[in-house]
């Protein structure tokens, strides 16, 4: 449990996530993470000196990405700035806030930057030498598509949302049902003009052509949701229960916290009244082929660290790339499988790794704000069987 650790009200933002092969889909992510984020500071009116470290959380291979979070901090202003790459699939926005707040709990650094950003779209195609192959042939990695597939077991991640579902009995009705609810969930985060998403969503700047830019300042590509088209779609894999409209998409996107000593926060805070602590963080690691089971002991350990149950949390957020990530949570924890990720979830608006989760703790955080405060917990899963969580408190 850290006792140190404090996130400065509204001191994150979000983009907003555009759909694979969408209007991000030339940006390179380093360079579009650093200028949206030094844009964003400025409008907050925060020098960029302020950090002591920089936590680059990003999953896609891009050009020049060796030198990482230096270099995203030389793009920001901050050349005196150290950090450290992080690469955890779905999970590196979890893990990065984490680390961040280890090193303020032990007093490595006072104030770190979690900086988290992907582009899914237009993705390398690698080559290796390999000269022992027939005519030296090379080894080749398409990077999106080919790592849609387990490389140990050589199944696709459908089938472990498959594996799942069918261990549960969950049926295709259950899994449209969720869906619905999803989608009536996010456009909750739209209602009067987007009074929710503009609690934290920040516009970012795109090339539209050679000479022309443009701002995209909403989710682009979350596609409207009607019980009548969920039922008229087949799942995708023959016997299974998923759909297309019951799983995400790959996307593109960044967003940047603030993780800070108690002092700092309330210094730098939009309301000194409201305190956000990180609390705990939980890992797990599932049997071979489940990976929507892995939240769930993710969650039980972060809560345990936390000295908390699941009935003293008041949000839970989830990464949900298939449905039956959140129909396993819910049967394992008692809890109404309708009533969790309230105003959004990357079930809808997709997920573009290594920002996902970092959108789910800020939503999280402005929920907890809005219900007057309380524990919340955000839990996902991630390639590899695997999962992390996080549990927060906003007083």
């Amino acid at each position: 449990m850290y006792s140190k650790a404090f996130i400065p009200y509204q001191c994150y933002y979000s983009t907003p996530f555009a759909r694979w092969q969408g209007s991000l889909q030339n940006e390179h992510p380093v360079e579009l993470a650093a200028s949206t984020a030094k844009k964003w500071l400025e409008s907050k009116g925060l020098d960029v000196k302020i950090f002591d470290y920089l936590y680059l959380g990003k999953t896609v291979g891009q050009l020049y990405t060796f030198h990482a979070a230096p270099w995203a901090a030389a793009l920001m202003g901050a050349v005196d700035v150290p950090g450290c790459h992080i690469s955890q699939a779905c999970t590196t926005s979890t893990t990065c806030v984490n680390l961040a707040a280890s090193g303020v709990e032990v007093g490595l650094f006072k104030t770190a930057l979690c900086l988290m950003t992907d582009r899914c779209s237009n993705s390398p195609h690698t080559i290796w030498p390999n000269p022992m192959g027939p005519g030296g042939k090379v080894i080749a990695e398409d990077w999106m598509l080919d790592n849609f597939n387990d490389p140990i077991g050589k199944f696709a991640m459908i089938q472990t949302a498959e594996n799942v579902a069918k261990k549960i009995g969950a049926t295709k009705e259950e899994c449209d049902e969720v869906a619905l609810r999803r989608y009536e969930q996010y456009k909750e985060a739209l209602a009067n003009d987007r009074a929710f998403q503009k609690r934290y969503m920040f516009p970012v700047e795109y090339k539209k052509g050679k000479r022309k830019t443009a701002f995209l300042e909403e989710d682009e590509g979350v596609y409207p949701t009607t019980r009548e088209g969920l039922a008229s779609l087949k799942p995708v894999l023959e016997g299974g229960v998923h759909s297309y409209g019951a799983q995400t998409y790959p996307a593109d996107g960044n967003c940047g916290l603030i993780v800070t000593t108690r002092e700092k926060a309330r210094e730098l805070s939009n309301n000194s009244a409201v305190e956000i602590q990180v609390v705990s963080y939980g890992f797990a690691r599932v049997e071979r082929a489940h990976m929507p089971m892995a939240p769930v002991p993710a969650a039980r350990m972060a809560l345990n660290k936390a000295g908390i149950n699941i009935n003293d949390v008041k949000v839970i957020k989830t990464h949900n790339p298939f449905v039956v990530n959140d129909l396993y949570l819910a049967r394992e924890f008692g809890v109404d499988v309708m009533k969790i990720n309230n105003f959004g979830c990357s079930l809808i608006y997709g997920h573009p790794q290594g920002p996902t989760t970092g959108r789910g703790i800020i939503e999280m955080i402005e929920e907890l704000v809005i219900l007057g405060g309380g524990y919340g917990l955000l839990t996902g899963c991630a390639a590899g069987d695997t999962a992390a969580a996080l549990v927060i408190k906003v007083s």
